[in-house]
Formats: structure tokens, sequence, C-alpha cells
């Protein structure tokens, strides 16, 4: 099933592609396996799929440790505490969600210590919900110019989350916000290319809008399974993520 979802994605991705002239291969699929066992994702990267997105520390870690030697970048989606950054930083290649300087100074700390370089993307609040993590627009040049400044980390972008609505076309304005915060950005002096926009719902209007990183996981893996309170790890407050 896995196998054919995937297959299924890519023709949807490489349509998205063709509709504004742009190549497949400058769009990156994430498959985000929250709630879904090392087995799905070993079914995933069979199917050809190289990262895989995790949502919370405790999953990730144990998920990491059933899979040794997965040819697979992994990233960490969402908002991350300062204190479980050393849990993740000896493996993980890329984190989308960095708020604030503090936690690009924790995830620095760590990567440095580990002599090893992680990538970062700025999470960006731009649908102006209150109930959504990331920094707000007028704030991310500061922040992009503070992260630039440290060593262990390499910033590489800035990621965002639609609104949660039916009709996709509701996410655009907020896609196309993040292109030209990102474009504005680079023409002062910095040079940050990825674009981490679009999940199940909306990843082609995302496409359409310049994303450079999908993240999905219920057109791979299927529906997914609801956490109980009992379940979910406290200390990873990712109720605002569906992908």
């Amino acid at each position: 099933m896995i196998a054919e979802n995937v297959r299924i994605l890519r023709e949807r991705v490489a349509a998205a592609c063709r509709r504004v002239d742009r190549g497949i291969h400058e769009v990156a699929l994430i498959a985000v396996s929250k709630t879904f066992d090392a087995a799905h994702v070993r079914d995933a990267v069979l199917a050809g799929v190289g990262d895989i997105g995790e949502n919370y520390v405790q999953e990730a870690c144990a998920k990491k440790s059933e899979l040794p030697g997965i040819d697979a970048r992994w990233h960490f989606i969402g908002h991350l505490q300062t204190n479980k950054v050393n849990k993740i930083a000896p493996w993980i290649d890329c984190i989308h969600g960095v708020d604030s300087h503090q936690l690009g100074k924790e995830i620095a700390t760590h990567a440095t210590r580990l002599h090893r370089t992680i990538d970062v993307l700025i999470e960006v609040n731009t649908s102006g919900e209150a109930t959504k993590f990331g920094v707000q627009p007028v704030d991310v040049r500061e922040l992009a110019e503070s992260l630039e400044s440290l060593s262990g980390i390499r910033l590489a972008g800035l990621m965002t989350i639609g609104p949660f609505l039916p009709d996709p076309e509701a996410s655009r304005p907020s896609f196309r916000l993040l292109r030209s915060i990102r474009d504005e950005i680079n023409q002062r002096g910095l040079n940050i290319a990825h674009l981490s926009m679009g999940m199940t719902n909306d990843f082609e209007v995302a496409i359409e809008e310049g994303a450079t990183m999908i993240r999905i996981g219920t057109a791979i893996f299927g529906k997914r399974v609801k956490r109980s309170k009992n379940d979910a790890p406290a200390s990873d407050d990712l109720s605002h993520i569906i992908t």
C-alpha cells in the first residue's frame, strides 16, 4: 500500500511541478510517520522516499534505534523544546520549527560539541492564528541574522503551516507570503534556499508557490490512529501539526 501511495503521490507532485514549469527534483518529499511504527518507515524508504519526518522526540528516537543504517535524512518537524535537543542532536539532519535564538543556540551548542552541522528552518506564523507556533513575519529577518552567526547549524530555509481549512486554496496566501519573506531576506545578503510548506491537503498549492520541501503523512501512510492523552509525550505539544 505504501509503495502505491508513494507512486500516486509522486505523480501528483510531478503534475503540480509541470503547471508552474518546475522540475520534480526541486521538491523533496518528506514522509511524516507520526504514530506509525518503524516498519512503515522502512516501507516508505524502500518505496524510494529519502526523507523521514518525525514530530515527537521520544517516538523519533525509538524509530531511529530500530532502523540502524537506514538510508534516509531525518527531519524533526514542529515545536522543539530546548531540553529535548540533546536527545536528537547526535543524528537529526534537519530541524523544522526553530522560532527563537535561544533554541537555535541550544541546537548549535550540541551540534558543535558533536562536531556536526545541523540544518535548521525558521518556523513562521504566516496565517496569524494564535494557536500556531512560529515567529511573526516582521521578526524573521532579525532571527535569521542571529542564527547565521552561530556555528554548528546551517540556516537552510523557512517553514510554515497553512490554515486548517477544507479548501487548499486557503493556504495559498500563507505560502506566497513565506516565499516573499525568503526572497526579501536573500536580497539583503543571506542565502537560504528552502521553503518547507504543504501537507497532504495543500501540497500541490505549496509546490505552485515554490515549496522545496513538502511534509506528507496521511497520503503515504493512511489515516492515523489518534493518540490518547496518556500516550502522547507531554513535553512535545505538537497538536498543531497535521500532515
